[in-house]
Formats: structure tokens, sequence, C-alpha cells
């Protein structure tokens, strides 16, 4: 038994090997930058700039989490002195 012939598909157009977006772009900026006599220059610089970036990323959130604590005890302290205010108004009125 034979198996059905299977019709030819046109592959040609999307067989074809494609590159990245973007690629020929990047290697065109690459290339640029090769030849740019300040882009060591501008390396340090944005090399700077993200550890500057990466330390204020680090400072804020620690001080997110003394400002988060802070709350909490604010919350707390606010708790508890109203539930002795509470409790000694309870005591005065049902003299328990």
């Amino acid at each position: 038994m034979a198996l059905p012939e299977r019709k030819r598909r046109r592959t040609a157009a999307w067989a074809e090997p494609t590159q990245p977006p973007g690629s020929a772009s990047q290697a065109n900026a690459i290339e640029e930058e090769l030849l740019d006599p300040t882009a060591v220059q501008q390396a340090y610089r944005r090399e700077r700039l993200r550890r500057r970036a990466r330390e204020d990323r680090r400072r804020e959130r620690m001080l997110a989490g003394f400002r988060f604590w802070l709350a909490v005890a604010a919350v707390l302290a606010t708790s508890i002195t109203l539930a002795v205010l509470i409790w000694h108004e309870i005591h005065h009125l049902f003299g328990l």
C-alpha cells in the first residue's frame, strides 16, 4: 500500500534563516562605538551612573524597610494606647 503523495509546499520564502530584529542596527551601533574616540569615557560614565543607580536603589530599599517598621510601631503604639484608654473607661463606668 503506497502512501499518498504530499503536496509540495512553497517554503522558499519563509525557509530562509532570518536575523533577529535589530541585529543589523546593533552591529552598526557597536561598530560606531568602536570607532568613537570618546567611547571609553562614555562607557566609564555609563558604568558610574549604573553604580550610582544601584546604590540609590539599595539605599531606598533600606529606607523603605525602616519606614515600614516605623509605621508598624506607630500602629501598635496607637492600638495599645487606645486599648488601655478603653479598658480604663470600661473599668470606670462599670466598676470592674
